[in-house]
């Protein structure tokens, strides 16, 4: 068999938009240009890639293979351009990097100061919920990721580089938002807007709330958080929400957090790796460059390895451990 690398990319486009004329056009071809190399490659594969059902295209068992394997092969490119491009220093190159939706709120910040010595370097930056995170990272489609709460029993690197602070966030003309040392059976009324079934943040909250004894009394499930503090500034309830997705809300005084007993509490931010993984030049120089921030951080204690082994020495993460939040500013330093 002789695959060309242009069929194979004409292939994944169509497997893509499982539609031609939409393939078509993101590749500036027409459609009966992409209709012969996806002919050509079947003819060599002697499987169909392709099946129509109605009017709806499919990938049949062997497109799904060669799908994958497609994406192994520009994985592989790239990893090739990022080896040459390490001859030259980290200058040029692609950074592709994963983030779950909440670090979106302070992630650029970083990338953009790694990024601004090296006018060379290409960002790919991509931003799902954590089923999507996890699954890039199991196909080896992201060099690395942003996440909290990494599972125990993914074959990867987790080292831990800051504090994510969560609490319940209410307008400020809410009857508790002056209030202090709020009792936790005073919020068993409250309306909340929640998360949808497998958010990290609703997982959270709900052990927060199993754990004082109590259920959420949930008005409105909402897959968003701008959503969220959108509802919230509108009065419609309050909600458990990291504070690094409301700092700007706090700053103009659209919302406040509430000085729950016992809160914030704390959960860490991870920099992701598959333990397989051959980072690339760039990817690796921003890993060092991302843990090296907060390590700088004032009563930050070295950041934490969850692949058995350890970056520096100190204790493991906790809630006690002193906070160096990803926010211009002391996110966690007050809640009030």
């Amino acid at each position: 068999m002789h695959f060309t690398l242009r069929q194979l990319q004409v292939f994944d486009a169509v497997a893509r938009h499982l539609n031609f004329s939409r393939a078509a056009r993101e590749l500036h071809l027409t459609q009966p240009a992409v209709s012969m190399q996806v002919k050509l490659l079947e003819g060599q594969a002697g499987l169909p890639l392709f099946e129509q059902a109605g009017k709806r295209l499919f990938l049949t068992e062997a497109g799904r293979a060669l799908r994958h394997q497609t994406h192994a092969i520009q994985r592989q490119i790239e990893e090739t351009s990022q080896t040459l491009a390490a001859l030259k220093g980290v200058n040029q190159g692609t950074l592709d990097i994963t983030l779950i939706s909440t670090a979106k709120y302070f992630a650029p910040r970083y990338l953009a100061r790694f990024c601004a010595p090296y006018p060379g370097v290409k960002l790919k930056l991509t931003v799902c919920n954590p089923a999507g995170l996890l699954q890039r990272l199991m196909d080896n489609e992201t060099d690395l990721s942003i996440m909290v709460h990494p599972a125990e029993s993914l074959d990867i690197v987790a080292e831990s580089f800051a504090r994510n602070p969560h609490a319940i966030i209410a307008p400020p003309d809410h009857p508790l938002a002056r209030a202090r040392r709020i009792p936790w059976r005073r919020l068993a009324s409250e309306n909340f807007l929640i998360r949808e079934p497998g958010s990290g943040t609703r997982r959270l909250m709900e052990r927060v709330f199993r754990d004082h004894g109590m259920s959420v009394n949930a008005t409105m499930e909402i897959s968003s958080d701008e959503t969220i503090k959108q509802a919230a500034m509108a009065g419609m309830g309050i909600a458990f929400l990291s504070l690094n997705t409301v700092e700007l809300e706090r700053q103009t005084g659209h919302l406040v957090v509430l000085d729950v007993i016992g809160m914030p509490v704390m959960r860490d931010w991870y920099i992701v790796h598959r333990k397989d993984k051959r980072l690339p030049p760039v990817a690796s120089a921003f890993r060092e460059f991302l843990l090296s921030q907060f390590d700088k951080a004032p009563g930050r204690a070295p950041a934490q390895r969850r692949d058995g082994g350890r970056r520096g020495r100190g204790p493991e993460p906790s809630a006690q451990r002193a906070a160096a939040a990803p926010a211009a500013g002391a996110v966690a330093a007050s809640t009030r």
